[in-house]
């Protein structure tokens, strides 16, 4: 009898859990409606298209088109690592993207907790504004505007450089800085607007646990060490994961709107190398072999961050 009560009981509570999510569901369904939009453009022009990566498994032929172009055997994954130009882009693509991630990155944190320690709100608005104004701007603009800073003719930087007796330098043509341009002009178009999440993060540690450090006699240096950057771990392990599956993307934009074939071998990229092989040369199958090779590459190292960061702490995507 009272196992049947039991049973009965927890069908009603089941019932009354479907009913109270329906209603809550006919609440939101203006908000359900606005995200209905989104995700059919994201089905269109992002998994509508991936039938695409069948042109990698063929020799593919513009006349006969996708389907009756014939199977190439995984040519082009056995010839991938056979092409000298793929190794270099491959080696540049690695060596770009790592030093982005050990220079690019830990600087929008150090900005936002030297910010936060700001006492004056207007200088910290103004820094905010100035610093991720560059993140509007596109690599076409950007890309002009360094080559004339660049500039051994009309450059500043070479300016002060012979005014100190110096020689002028092609920075933008040298393979010696080139690398090195790259990566700090990364960081001045990105550093502020990675900044304005770590500034939402602080923002929301409990203000108590400052109270309690003053209490306890600690200066600002310790409270920024000990509450201020332990809290951004979260928010850190979750960027860095994702900045981990995107170490095959070394910056294409900014690359192409720099570089030239002076530089092609310490700045030639798997992008780069994909786009000349896919647009310029027409080589679609074997582009399209390159882009995926490096997208699987991508999957592969955010599962495998997640998955050995989940095992040493509790952060994690997932």
């Amino acid at each position: 009898m009272e196992t049947a009560l039991q049973q009965a009981e927890i069908e009603i509570r089941s019932v009354r859990k479907k009913n109270a999510n329906w209603i809550k569901a006919k609440k939101m369904k203006a908000l359900y409606l606005m995200m209905l939009l989104p995700m059919i453009l994201l089905f269109i022009f992002h998994y509508v298209p991936l039938y695409g990566i069948l042109v990698a498994f063929k020799k593919f032929s513009p006349g006969l088109g996708i389907w009756k172009s014939p199977w190439n055997d995984f040519a082009h994954f056995k010839n991938l690592f056979h092409d000298s130009l793929f190794i270099r882009a491959f080696k540049n693509t690695l060596i770009i993207s790592l030093l982005k991630l050990v220079v690019a990155f830990p600087a929008p944190i150090v900005l936002a907790v030297l910010l936060n320690e700001v006492k004056s709100v207007l200088f910290k608005k103004v820094a905010q504004s100035v610093s991720y104004l560059p993140h509007f701007m596109s690599w076409v603009i950007l890309g002009s505007m360094v080559g004339e800073v660049l500039s051994p003719q009309r450059g500043i930087i070479n300016y002060f450089i012979h005014a100190l007796g110096g020689t002028p330098v092609n920075f933008l043509s040298d393979t010696h800085y080139f690398v090195p341009m790259l990566i700090l002009t990364d960081v001045w178009k990105e550093i502020g607007w990675g900044a304005i999440i770590y500034l939402a993060a602080i923002s929301s540690i409990n203000p108590d646990l400052y109270e309690a450090a003053d209490v306890d006699g600690a200066g600002r240096f310790k409270k920024m060490l000990h509450i201020t950057v332990p809290s951004l771990v979260p928010m850190i392990v979750i960027l860095f994961i994702l900045n981990l599956g995107n170490i095959l993307n070394a910056g294409f934009d900014q690359i192409l709107n720099l570089y030239n074939p002076v530089v092609y071998e310490v700045a030639d990229i798997i992008d780069t190398y994909v786009y000349r092989k896919g647009l310029e040369q027409f080589q679609l199958d074997y582009a399209t072999a390159v882009g995926l090779f490096k997208n699987v590459v991508g999957v592969i190292l955010i599962l495998g961050a997640n998955a050995i960061i989940r095992k040493r702490s509790e952060h994690g995507i997932w």
